[in-house]
Protein backbone atom coordinates (compact mmCIF):
# COMPACT_ATOMS: atom_id res chain seq x y z
CA UNK A 1 0.00 0.00 0.00
CA UNK A 2 2.51 2.43 1.05
CA UNK A 3 4.15 2.06 -2.39
CA UNK A 4 0.97 2.77 -4.20
CA UNK A 5 0.62 5.58 -2.18
CA UNK A 6 4.04 6.75 -2.75
CA UNK A 7 3.16 6.51 -7.16
CA UNK A 8 0.37 8.61 -6.57
CA UNK A 9 2.23 11.20 -4.81
CA UNK A 10 4.86 11.23 -7.54
CA UNK A 11 2.35 11.85 -10.05
CA UNK A 12 0.19 14.64 -8.25
CA UNK A 13 4.03 16.33 -7.84
CA UNK A 14 4.73 16.23 -11.69
CA UNK A 15 0.90 17.31 -12.28
CA UNK A 16 1.55 20.36 -10.13
CA UNK A 17 5.06 21.08 -11.39
CA UNK A 18 3.98 21.09 -15.29
CA UNK A 19 1.05 23.63 -14.29
CA UNK A 20 3.16 26.59 -15.97
CA UNK A 21 3.27 28.00 -12.41
CA UNK A 22 6.10 27.54 -9.98
CA UNK A 23 6.03 26.14 -6.41
CA UNK A 24 8.49 26.10 -3.35
CA UNK A 25 8.58 23.14 -1.16
CA UNK A 26 6.30 24.36 1.50
CA UNK A 27 3.13 25.03 -1.16
CA UNK A 28 4.71 21.00 -2.55
CA UNK A 29 4.77 19.46 1.04
CA UNK A 30 1.10 20.85 1.55
CA UNK A 31 -0.26 19.65 -1.56
CA UNK A 32 0.74 16.39 -1.24
CA UNK A 33 0.34 15.91 2.26
CA UNK A 34 3.41 15.29 3.67
CA UNK A 35 6.86 16.97 5.40
CA UNK A 36 9.00 18.96 3.34
CA UNK A 37 12.07 17.08 4.02
CA UNK A 38 10.10 14.36 1.92
CA UNK A 39 9.56 16.45 -1.23
CA UNK A 40 13.13 17.59 -1.29
CA UNK A 41 13.60 13.52 -1.54
CA UNK A 42 10.88 13.11 -4.17
CA UNK A 43 12.03 15.96 -5.85
CA UNK A 44 15.44 14.35 -6.05
CA UNK A 45 14.44 10.99 -7.34
CA UNK A 46 12.91 12.88 -10.05
CA UNK A 47 15.52 14.61 -10.97
CA UNK A 48 17.85 11.11 -10.52
CA UNK A 49 15.28 9.76 -12.94
CA UNK A 50 16.19 11.85 -15.68
CA UNK A 51 12.91 14.52 -15.49
CA UNK A 52 13.83 17.98 -15.82
CA UNK A 53 12.69 19.46 -12.83
CA UNK A 54 14.10 23.18 -12.71
CA UNK A 55 14.73 25.16 -9.81
CA UNK A 56 14.12 28.79 -10.50
CA UNK A 57 16.15 31.15 -8.21
CA UNK A 58 14.71 34.29 -8.23
CA UNK A 59 11.20 32.74 -7.45
CA UNK A 60 12.82 30.19 -4.76
CA UNK A 61 10.54 27.27 -6.46
CA UNK A 62 10.39 24.40 -8.65
CA UNK A 63 9.01 23.90 -11.81
CA UNK A 64 8.70 21.44 -15.05
CA UNK A 65 8.14 21.93 -18.82
CA UNK A 66 5.14 21.06 -19.56
CA UNK A 67 6.05 18.55 -22.66
CA UNK A 68 8.54 16.59 -20.40
CA UNK A 69 8.44 13.11 -21.69
CA UNK A 70 9.12 9.63 -19.30
CA UNK A 71 13.12 8.76 -20.09
CA UNK A 72 13.36 5.63 -22.28
CA UNK A 73 12.86 2.53 -20.88
CA UNK A 74 15.25 -0.58 -21.83
CA UNK A 75 12.54 -3.45 -22.56
CA UNK A 76 13.41 -6.92 -23.80
CA UNK A 77 11.41 -8.16 -27.48
CA UNK A 78 8.91 -10.09 -25.72
CA UNK A 79 8.12 -7.06 -23.48
CA UNK A 80 7.63 -4.96 -26.04
CA UNK A 81 5.90 -7.58 -28.27
CA UNK A 82 3.19 -7.61 -25.11
CA UNK A 83 2.62 -4.09 -24.74
CA UNK A 84 2.34 -3.78 -28.75
CA UNK A 85 -0.45 -6.85 -28.37
CA UNK A 86 -2.28 -4.66 -25.41
CA UNK A 87 -2.15 -1.15 -26.30
CA UNK A 88 -4.11 -2.21 -29.70
CA UNK A 89 -6.40 -4.33 -27.77
CA UNK A 90 -7.93 -1.91 -24.88
CA UNK A 91 -6.94 1.24 -27.55
CA UNK A 92 -9.41 0.60 -30.32
CA UNK A 93 -12.17 2.94 -29.91
CA UNK A 94 -14.95 0.82 -31.18
CA UNK A 95 -14.31 -2.15 -28.73
CA UNK A 96 -11.17 -1.46 -26.73
CA UNK A 97 -11.53 0.24 -23.07
CA UNK A 98 -13.41 3.30 -22.93
CA UNK A 99 -11.61 6.27 -22.68
CA UNK A 100 -7.62 4.74 -23.96
CA UNK A 101 -7.67 5.53 -26.83
CA UNK A 102 -3.78 6.69 -25.75
CA UNK A 103 -2.87 3.23 -24.98
CA UNK A 104 -2.99 2.51 -29.08
CA UNK A 105 -0.99 5.94 -30.09
CA UNK A 106 1.57 4.08 -27.10
CA UNK A 107 1.80 0.58 -28.84
CA UNK A 108 2.30 2.73 -32.24
CA UNK A 109 5.31 4.98 -30.82
CA UNK A 110 6.79 1.63 -29.58
CA UNK A 111 5.96 -0.19 -32.60
CA UNK A 112 7.76 2.20 -34.73
CA UNK A 113 10.80 2.75 -32.54
CA UNK A 114 11.49 -1.42 -33.26
CA UNK A 115 14.26 -2.13 -35.68
CA UNK A 116 13.09 -2.34 -39.23
CA UNK A 117 13.96 -5.59 -39.52
CA UNK A 118 11.66 -6.46 -36.49
CA UNK A 119 8.59 -4.48 -37.70
CA UNK A 120 7.65 -6.12 -40.24
CA UNK A 121 7.27 -9.70 -38.66
CA UNK A 122 6.21 -7.89 -35.37
CA UNK A 123 2.98 -6.31 -37.65
CA UNK A 124 2.32 -9.70 -38.52
CA UNK A 125 2.38 -11.22 -35.66
CA UNK A 126 -0.07 -8.41 -33.94
CA UNK A 127 -2.58 -9.18 -36.04
CA UNK A 128 -2.51 -13.01 -35.05
CA UNK A 129 -2.79 -11.97 -31.52
CA UNK A 130 -6.21 -9.64 -29.95
CA UNK A 131 -8.04 -9.47 -26.49
CA UNK A 132 -11.27 -9.15 -26.88
CA UNK A 133 -12.96 -7.30 -24.06
CA UNK A 134 -16.92 -7.82 -22.99
CA UNK A 135 -19.07 -5.77 -25.00
CA UNK A 136 -19.84 -2.20 -22.85
CA UNK A 137 -22.28 0.08 -22.42
CA UNK A 138 -22.56 3.16 -24.55
CA UNK A 139 -20.10 5.67 -22.89
CA UNK A 140 -19.98 8.22 -25.35
CA UNK A 141 -21.37 10.85 -23.42
CA UNK A 142 -19.76 9.75 -19.98
CA UNK A 143 -16.19 10.95 -21.09
CA UNK A 144 -16.55 14.40 -19.74
CA UNK A 145 -17.34 12.72 -16.30
CA UNK A 146 -14.40 10.10 -16.68
CA UNK A 147 -12.00 13.03 -17.22
CA UNK A 148 -13.61 15.33 -14.28
CA UNK A 149 -12.82 12.15 -12.10
CA UNK A 150 -9.91 12.02 -12.91
CA UNK A 151 -9.00 15.38 -12.28
CA UNK A 152 -10.65 15.15 -9.34
CA UNK A 153 -8.49 11.96 -7.85
CA UNK A 154 -5.42 13.76 -8.83
CA UNK A 155 -6.60 17.19 -6.96
CA UNK A 156 -8.06 15.54 -3.92
CA UNK A 157 -11.19 17.53 -5.07
CA UNK A 158 -14.65 16.92 -4.27
CA UNK A 159 -17.08 16.68 -7.08
CA UNK A 160 -20.86 18.00 -7.33
CA UNK A 161 -23.25 15.36 -8.72
CA UNK A 162 -26.19 14.83 -9.94
CA UNK A 163 -27.02 11.38 -9.97
CA UNK A 164 -29.78 8.73 -11.40
CA UNK A 165 -29.87 6.05 -8.66
CA UNK A 166 -31.71 3.10 -10.26
CA UNK A 167 -31.52 2.00 -6.14
CA UNK A 168 -33.45 4.92 -5.26
CA UNK A 169 -35.60 5.30 -7.89
CA UNK A 170 -35.56 9.09 -8.08
CA UNK A 171 -32.00 11.90 -9.16
CA UNK A 172 -30.20 12.82 -6.09
CA UNK A 173 -27.82 15.31 -5.90
CA UNK A 174 -24.78 14.72 -3.34
CA UNK A 175 -20.90 15.85 -2.95
CA UNK A 176 -18.80 12.98 -3.99
CA UNK A 177 -15.53 12.62 -2.68
CA UNK A 178 -13.57 9.97 -4.87
CA UNK A 179 -11.75 7.19 -3.79
CA UNK A 180 -11.15 4.62 -6.71
CA UNK A 181 -12.34 5.26 -10.39
CA UNK A 182 -12.51 1.30 -12.10
CA UNK A 183 -14.18 -0.58 -15.05
CA UNK A 184 -15.95 -3.53 -14.36
CA UNK A 185 -19.21 -5.65 -15.65
CA UNK A 186 -19.15 -3.36 -19.17
CA UNK A 187 -19.09 0.42 -17.15
CA UNK A 188 -16.45 2.61 -15.40
CA UNK A 189 -17.57 3.25 -11.76
CA UNK A 190 -16.56 5.82 -9.44
CA UNK A 191 -16.40 4.80 -5.41
CA UNK A 192 -16.59 7.20 -2.98
CA UNK A 193 -18.09 9.12 0.24
CA UNK A 194 -21.19 10.65 -0.39
CA UNK A 195 -22.53 13.46 1.57
CA UNK A 196 -26.10 12.84 1.12
CA UNK A 197 -25.46 8.75 1.92
CA UNK A 198 -22.84 9.63 4.59
CA UNK A 199 -21.12 6.42 3.48
CA UNK A 200 -18.97 5.03 0.89
CA UNK A 201 -20.95 4.21 -2.27
CA UNK A 202 -20.91 3.16 -5.69
CA UNK A 203 -21.75 5.34 -8.76
CA UNK A 204 -22.10 4.02 -12.73
CA UNK A 205 -20.47 7.04 -14.59
CA UNK A 206 -23.03 6.46 -17.21
CA UNK A 207 -25.87 7.64 -14.52
CA UNK A 208 -24.54 10.90 -13.74
CA UNK A 209 -26.54 13.37 -15.43
CA UNK A 210 -24.50 16.80 -14.27
CA UNK A 211 -20.86 16.77 -12.71
CA UNK A 212 -18.68 19.83 -11.27
CA UNK A 213 -15.31 19.99 -9.79
CA UNK A 214 -15.51 21.92 -5.96
CA UNK A 215 -12.76 23.60 -4.59
CA UNK A 216 -13.24 21.75 -1.64
CA UNK A 217 -10.58 19.13 -0.39
CA UNK A 218 -10.18 15.67 0.42
CA UNK A 219 -8.21 13.09 2.15
CA UNK A 220 -8.60 9.04 1.19
CA UNK A 221 -8.42 7.03 4.41
CA UNK A 222 -4.98 5.15 4.27
CA UNK A 223 -6.57 1.83 5.17
CA UNK A 224 -9.43 2.27 2.36
CA UNK A 225 -8.99 -0.92 -0.65
CA UNK A 226 -10.94 -1.80 -3.44
CA UNK A 227 -11.04 -5.35 -1.84
CA UNK A 228 -12.02 -4.78 1.81
CA UNK A 229 -14.94 -2.64 0.17
CA UNK A 230 -16.22 -4.98 -2.42
CA UNK A 231 -16.17 -7.89 0.35
CA UNK A 232 -17.28 -10.68 -0.60
CA UNK A 233 -20.08 -9.13 -3.51
CA UNK A 234 -20.80 -11.61 -5.87
CA UNK A 235 -19.37 -8.64 -8.18
CA UNK A 236 -20.51 -5.09 -7.40
CA UNK A 237 -23.22 -5.38 -5.41
CA UNK A 238 -21.96 -6.08 -1.37
CA UNK A 239 -24.96 -6.35 1.23
CA UNK A 240 -23.98 -5.72 4.26
CA UNK A 241 -24.43 -8.57 7.13
CA UNK A 242 -25.65 -10.65 4.37
CA UNK A 243 -23.15 -12.87 4.13
CA UNK A 244 -24.51 -16.54 3.15
CA UNK A 245 -22.90 -20.21 1.85
CA UNK A 246 -24.37 -20.60 -1.36
CA UNK A 247 -24.28 -24.05 -3.10
CA UNK A 248 -25.64 -24.70 -6.23
CA UNK A 249 -25.61 -28.08 -8.64
CA UNK A 250 -24.79 -28.03 -12.03
CA UNK A 251 -25.78 -30.71 -14.59
CA UNK A 252 -23.43 -32.55 -16.60
CA UNK A 253 -24.04 -30.17 -19.76
CA UNK A 254 -22.46 -27.33 -18.52
CA UNK A 255 -21.04 -28.62 -15.17
CA UNK A 256 -17.11 -28.19 -17.34
CA UNK A 257 -17.90 -25.00 -18.76
CA UNK A 258 -18.48 -23.32 -14.96
CA UNK A 259 -15.67 -24.92 -13.78
CA UNK A 260 -13.24 -23.53 -16.00
CA UNK A 261 -13.93 -20.50 -14.96
CA UNK A 262 -13.27 -18.39 -11.66
CA UNK A 263 -16.42 -16.68 -11.23
CA UNK A 264 -15.58 -15.73 -7.48
CA UNK A 265 -12.04 -15.92 -4.88
CA UNK A 266 -14.54 -18.48 -2.47
CA UNK A 267 -15.25 -20.71 -5.03
CA UNK A 268 -14.87 -24.37 -4.33
CA UNK A 269 -16.17 -27.20 -6.57
CA UNK A 270 -16.80 -30.74 -5.78
CA UNK A 271 -17.83 -33.08 -8.56
CA UNK A 272 -20.57 -35.99 -8.29
CA UNK A 273 -20.25 -39.32 -9.64
CA UNK A 274 -23.32 -39.01 -11.77
CA UNK A 275 -21.01 -35.93 -13.65
CA UNK A 276 -23.02 -33.70 -11.53
CA UNK A 277 -21.07 -30.82 -10.02
CA UNK A 278 -21.58 -28.90 -6.91
CA UNK A 279 -20.52 -25.29 -7.27
CA UNK A 280 -19.52 -23.69 -3.36
CA UNK A 281 -19.45 -20.00 -2.73
CA UNK A 282 -19.49 -17.39 0.16
CA UNK A 283 -21.27 -13.87 -0.81
CA UNK A 284 -22.40 -10.79 0.34
CA UNK A 285 -25.88 -10.74 -0.47
CA UNK A 286 -27.76 -12.70 -3.17
CA UNK A 287 -29.69 -10.85 -5.80
CA UNK A 288 -26.56 -10.40 -8.07
CA UNK A 289 -25.94 -14.29 -8.09
CA UNK A 290 -29.22 -15.16 -8.36
CA UNK A 291 -29.75 -13.26 -11.86
CA UNK A 292 -26.43 -15.27 -12.35
CA UNK A 293 -28.01 -18.70 -11.50
CA UNK A 294 -30.94 -17.67 -13.89
CA UNK A 295 -28.69 -17.74 -16.82
CA UNK A 296 -28.40 -21.28 -16.79
CA UNK A 297 -31.92 -22.37 -16.76
CA UNK A 298 -32.76 -26.08 -15.63
CA UNK A 299 -29.34 -26.68 -15.56
CA UNK A 300 -28.76 -25.46 -12.65
CA UNK A 301 -30.30 -26.05 -9.29
CA UNK A 302 -29.81 -24.03 -5.49
CA UNK A 303 -29.32 -26.75 -3.12
CA UNK A 304 -28.58 -24.27 -0.18
CA UNK A 305 -29.87 -21.53 1.07
CA UNK A 306 -33.77 -22.02 1.18
CA UNK A 307 -34.11 -18.16 1.04
CA UNK A 308 -31.43 -18.29 -2.64
CA UNK A 309 -34.41 -21.28 -4.03
CA UNK A 310 -37.23 -19.49 -3.26
CA UNK A 311 -35.88 -16.28 -4.94
CA UNK A 312 -34.71 -18.53 -8.12
CA UNK A 313 -38.48 -20.48 -7.75
CA UNK A 314 -39.97 -16.95 -7.67
CA UNK A 315 -38.28 -16.02 -10.68
CA UNK A 316 -39.17 -18.65 -12.88
CA UNK A 317 -43.13 -18.48 -11.66
CA UNK A 318 -42.55 -15.11 -12.94
CA UNK A 319 -41.11 -16.46 -16.25
CA UNK A 320 -43.53 -19.48 -16.70
CA UNK A 321 -46.46 -16.98 -16.27
CA UNK A 322 -45.09 -14.52 -19.00
CA UNK A 323 -44.74 -17.13 -21.22
CA UNK A 324 -48.19 -18.61 -21.15
CA UNK A 325 -49.83 -19.78 -24.53
CA UNK A 326 -51.02 -16.58 -25.81
CA UNK A 327 -54.99 -16.76 -26.52
CA UNK A 328 -55.86 -17.03 -30.20
CA UNK A 329 -59.20 -14.85 -31.44
CA UNK A 330 -61.14 -17.50 -33.15
CA UNK A 331 -62.48 -16.43 -36.51
CA UNK A 332 -66.36 -15.39 -35.32
CA UNK A 333 -64.64 -13.60 -32.75
CA UNK A 334 -62.70 -11.62 -35.42
CA UNK A 335 -65.41 -11.03 -37.90
CA UNK A 336 -67.53 -9.71 -35.44
CA UNK A 337 -65.15 -7.26 -33.79
CA UNK A 338 -64.66 -5.41 -37.73
CA UNK A 339 -68.59 -4.83 -37.35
Amino acid sequence: MASVDKIRRFLKLIERLQSGRVYNSKDLAEFCGVSRRTIFRDLKLLQDSGLPVLYDEQRQGYWMAAASFVPPTDLTLAETLALIVIARSLGRQEDGLPFFQAARDAGLKLFSNLPKTFQHEIGDLGDLIDIRLPRHNHLDDVQPHHELLMQSLAERRKVRLRYGSLFEQKELRTLLSPYRLFFARRSWYAIGRSSVHRAVRTFHLGRIVEAELTDDRYEIPPRFSLARYLGNAWHLIRERGRRTDVVIRFQPKVATNVAEVTWHKTQRIDWDDDGTMDFRVTVDGLHEISWWILGYGNQAEVLEPDELREMIAEHAAGMLKAYRPRKRRTKQARTSKKR
